[in-house]
């Protein structure tokens, strides 16, 4: 039978290592929650169209629009928003990454879990982001428009 198991002092020694590497864990874990919890991220468009704020959860909390799309085809704005928005995402995802990386670690199956976790919720595909960038003089158009400017067709044009 091994002795270091019936070694009453030894069994403490290792009880107290193992709570102070639970507490350590337990502290940088809330370090972690508390600091990704307060990532907000601001991303501008290169055309001066949009400017948006995500939060630590990607949802959008702020969308600044400059006059600049009154002169803009609005598809063209609205596609330069939701891929604004995935600039902003994709740049809390990094963000949060290197929350991570700095309060828990890189090295447990738990840290990669949680980074895995993050971007799978934060980051756009890449196929999206493509599709979503459209060039500014590159969009016809042949929207059918009443005097407002509103697209008259229905249903978003479908």
């Amino acid at each position: 039978m091994d002795e270091k198991i019936l070694d009453p002092d030894g069994a403490r020694a290792r009880l107290t290592a193992w709570r102070g590497r639970i507490d350590k864990l337990a502290a940088d874990t809330k370090a972690m929650s508390d600091q990704l919890q307060e990532v907000r991220v601001a991303a501008a468009d290169p055309a001066g169209l949009a400017e948006v704020t995500v939060d630590s959860t990607g949802l959008l909390v702020d969308l600044r629009l400059t006059d600049r799309i009154q002169r803009t085809d609005p598809t063209v704005v609205a596609r330069t928003i939701m891929a604004t928005i995935g600039e902003a995402r994709n740049r809390v995802a990094d963000r949060s990454q290197e929350i991570i990386a700095e309060t828990v670690g890189t090295e447990s199956v738990a840290a990669r879990a949680i980074a895995d976790s993050v971007d799978r919720q934060l980051r756009a595909p890449a196929d999206d982001e493509e599709a979503a960038a459209v060039p500014l003089d590159d969009t016809p158009d042949d929207t059918p428009d009443d005097e407002d400017g509103f697209d008259v067709r229905g249903d978003l044009g479908r």
